[in-house]
């Protein structure tokens, strides 16, 4: 799009400046440091030659010694340069991009770029000091003195099974017996202790543990492991103090709201989401929606924009509207934490103030570089996280964009406020969309409408919970009632998010990766250099209307989930085990519950379970229950049914916390049930199996289920030992079924004689892409096939559904994956 007329093209050297320092320092955080050095002296080198060489970039291009500091002006950030002589036209002034401009910018890139590799290589060399590295190497047993940068994150917390905190630190001091070193090395701490979750930022402590190898591709020196209780020596900083009593009342005063609200306003206001529940942070990302649980420039923006209104309203002057936002800037940053995400978006939103305050997004485009640049020179790590990248870039569509989109729709009579709160979402998520596309491997199509509904109540939320938390530790009464005032506009963004998560194909599949995001990028700036003309804007929407048409009746309409008549569904829940057994209306016989409480959740939401009259679990391995409180979520479970042998005890004791309430049974030999229309058996030994490769495994609960006249065999973890004793118990004809659920993922440690006597029509693989445990064997899938069996696998398949077809006829169905899903 031209510029309006009469307004000259903005002035791009800084932002050269500014993306050749971010490109730069992202590249050569995948280097080791001489090679960094060897990237900045080569940048500078080829920008001194572009100066040089390159006409009308620089020193050959400079005017006459009379105009003294003139040739000055043509270097990045110099005064008075043009980039361009802009000619007259119909349209109004259009930038003319010559060999000089182009000379002037490229000249930037490189400069910025020497800055970028500069600076972190400094860092490198840092992180691969020699004595670190070594120890880490050697997976050294050492002591250590570190520095908490950010707050303790629980992951891998099963109920009754302890969680391992995951959070980033700077070493001050690291000994063992043979060596002492002093360094502000970053390492990466696993701590499986529960003393460290109260830990703040800023908080120096003392521990022992395991050092490990770093990944690399970021400025981690080791990963720490440690299985020790942290020794604090003294008190944290008082700002986190503050900051930490102000968040615990926010969350104290979100107690008594309902579990999805209540754990999404801490999360919305200071990006604590410690209480928010699984199901609504996957719905949150499915929808495009994930800003909102995390401290962004917006929330910098909401908080002193909310101070401006106050301040005008009470006629104060500029200079004390400015000391108020500085004051009231400083103040969430000390309530958000200041850790380097917090840190960033305080700049990201100083940017979008002054835009908002000066009324000149020309302006502020140079302060979004020098903020760019600032921040990956004083933190080069910075370049590489999709949390930086994605505030510059929707800062950058809120300056660039949303403008120009807002005041087109008022030419065409949209209303003010109308117009506003449709341009700045869409500018944002189009400006972050190519990025998105890269790391997810998906473009959403209900983002843009997500966004445009929950774009109202952002700020009403998050504005009441400050106010909440400001207040909590003065008055609690107080804090509780505008947490309740907040959590209404909350509501909002949770059904939003939940409904917009069960679109059906709301997000369409694209390449992953670099590629996948330079591509959209290529086809979004090709939209908008031929968007100038009329024609293709036409054509444009004619070809989308018609692509959404063509698509619905296929996608939406035929193949709708769940499919009629379906019997039994193997859900894509990653690498484990979950299958759904119709039960009735709504409701149906849970048979595992995968890994991950969320993966299950939407599995069974999908399929419109609102009732489990029973779940069974098969054995107490995490793959198979670590979602148990999934099923649990929002539905009414009748019983619960488990193995004999309950090993691991962690899991067997996850399961009863989860289950608190609820009728537990061990099923042993003869242990039959029914549910609706299933008639379930179980196939168990006389003695449980000991010494096997895996006793759990091989101690499965087998299942021998009948549903409209066929049989399904679902054989758990089953390996070749247990497979074997079965069927020397049961016989060939006990174990024939229609469809065999195949065992332990389709393992290599099957008895080809249990595969041949159940001899299925169907075979089900539940199995994740690219683990790492070489599931599922192709041996043990063409043995399986060479029998006639149709085999279906979820890595490949998503869901999966047997239905009864037209006719009586048995036949599988496949839902797809999930496009980005990361398994």
């Amino acid at each position: 799009m031209s510029p309006p007329s009469g307004k000259p093209a903005p002035d791009l050297r800084l932002t050269a400046f500014s993306l050749g320092v971010w490109l730069f320092a992202l590249l050569a955080l995948q280097l080791s440091a001489p090679v960094a050095v060897g990237v900045a002296v080569g940048a500078g080198a080829v920008a001194a030659a572009a100066l040089c060489w390159w006409p009308g970039s620089g020193w050959r291009s400079r005017p006459s010694p009379g105009r003294r500091g003139a040739w000055l002006r043509a270097l990045p950030g110099g005064r008075g340069a043009s980039l361009s002589r802009p000619s007259s036209s119909r349209r109004g002034v259009v930038p003319a991009f010559g060999a000089g401009a182009v000379g002037r910018i490229a000249v930037a890139v490189l400069l910025g770029g020497g800055l970028g590799a500069a600076v972190t290589a400094a860092r490198l060399a840092e992180r691969d000091a020699d004595p670190i590295r070594d120890l880490a190497t050697a997976r050294t047993t050492v002591r250590v003195r570190l520095v908490v940068s950010d707050d303790p994150r629980a992951i891998n917390g099963l109920p009754g099974r302890p969680a391992t905190y995951l959070f980033p630190a700077r070493l001050r001091l690291m000994w063992t017996d043979e060596v002492r070193v002093r360094a502000g090395a970053r390492v990466l701490v696993l701590a499986g202790h529960a003393g460290w979750r109260g830990l703040l930022p800023g908080q120096v402590v003392e521990t022992r543990g395991r050092l490990q190898p770093s990944r690399g591709g970021d400025l981690r020196a080791a990963v720490l492991s440690v299985n020790d209780a942290p020794r604090p020596l003294g008190r944290p900083p008082v700002a986190q103090r503050m900051a930490g009593w102000l968040r615990a009342g926010l969350q104290k005063a979100c107690e008594p709201l309902p579990d999805a609200a209540g754990g999404l306003l801490p999360g919305l206001v200071v990006g604590d989401t410690s209480r928010l529940d699984p199901a609504v942070e996957a719905d949150f990302r499915t929808t495009g929606l994930t800003h909102l649980t995390a401290v962004s420039g917006a929330n910098c923006a909401i908080v002193v924009g909310a101070i401006l209104l106050l301040v005008r309203a009470a006629r104060a002057g500029p200079r004390t509207a400015a000391v108020l936002s500085v004051l009231a800037l400083a103040g969430f940053v000390v309530l958000a934490r200041p850790s380097p995400s917090v840190l960033r978006a305080a700049a990201m939103g100083a940017v979008a103030l002054i835009a908002l305050a000066s009324g000149r997004p020309r302006a502020a485009l140079p302060a979004l570089g020098a903020a760019v640049v600032v921040l990956v020179v004083v933190d080069p790590e910075l370049a590489g996280s999709p949390g930086f990248a994605l505030s510059a870039l929707a800062t950058s569509g809120l300056l660039l964009l949303a403008p120009r989109w807002r005041d087109a729709l008022r030419r065409r009579g949209v209303p003010a406020g109308v117009a506003e709160a449709l341009a700045v979402p869409a500018a944002a998520q189009v400006a972050c969309g190519p990025l998105v596309a890269g790391l997810s491997g998906t473009v959403s199509i209900v983002a843009v409408p997500a966004n445009l509904l929950t774009g109202p109540a952002v700020a009403p939320a998050t504005v009441l919970g400050v106010f909440a938390a400001v207040v909590s530790p003065v008055w609690p009464g107080g804090a509780e009632f505008l947490a309740w005032l907040g959590s209404w506009p909350a509501r909002w963004l949770v059904l939003v998010a939940r409904h917009g998560a069960e679109v059906p194909s709301g997000a369409v599949p694209w390449p992953d990766g670099a590629y996948g995001g330079l591509l959209l990028g290529a086809v979004t700036v090709g939209l908008f250099l031929l968007g100038r003309w009329p024609v293709v804007r036409r054509l444009s929407v004619v070809v989308g209307l018609a692509a959404v048409v063509a698509a619905l009746p296929v996608r939406v309409l035929t193949t709708g989930w769940p499919p009629p008549a379906w019997l039994a569904v193997a859900c894509d829940v990653g690498q484990g085990d979950a299958l759904v057994l119709a039960a009735g209306r709504d409701s149906g016989v849970v048979v595992d519950a995968g890994p991950d409480p969320a993966a299950v959740d939407r599995c069974l939401r999908r399929l419109g379970i609102r009732s489990v009259p029973m779940l069974v679990i098969s054995h107490f391995h995490a793959d198979h229950m670590g979602g148990v409180t999934g099923v649990f979520r929002g539905r009414a479970v009748g019983s619960v049914v488990t193995p004999e042998h309950a090993e691991p005890a962690t899991g067997r004791a996850a399961v009863a916390t989860a289950a608190a309430g609820t009728p537990i049974t061990a099923a042993g030999p003869g242990w039959a049930a029914s549910a609706g229309r299933l008639r379930l058996l179980a196939l168990t030994l006389a003695e449980p199996l000991r010494g096997t490769r895996s006793d759990a495994n091989n101690n499965s609960l087998i299942l021998r289920v009948e549903s409209a006249g066929y049989v399904f065999l679902l054989a758990g973890d089953a390996e070749t030992e247990q497979q074997h004793a079965l069927l020397a118990r049961y016989g060939p004809a006990a174990l024939r079924a229609d469809v065999l659920k195949v065992a332990h993922h389709g393992s290599a440690f099957q008895e080809p004689d249990f595969l041949g006597a159940v001899d299925p029509s169907a075979a089900l693989v539940s199995v994740a892409a690219r683990n790492d445990y070489g599931h599922p064997n192709p041996g043990v899938l063409a043995r399986i096939a060479a029998g006639g069996a149709r085999v279906m696998r979820t890595d490949r398949d998503g869901d999966i559904a047997v239905v009864v077809a037209a006719g009586g006829r048995l036949a599988v169905v496949a839902r797809g994956v999930d496009p980005g899903r990361r398994k």
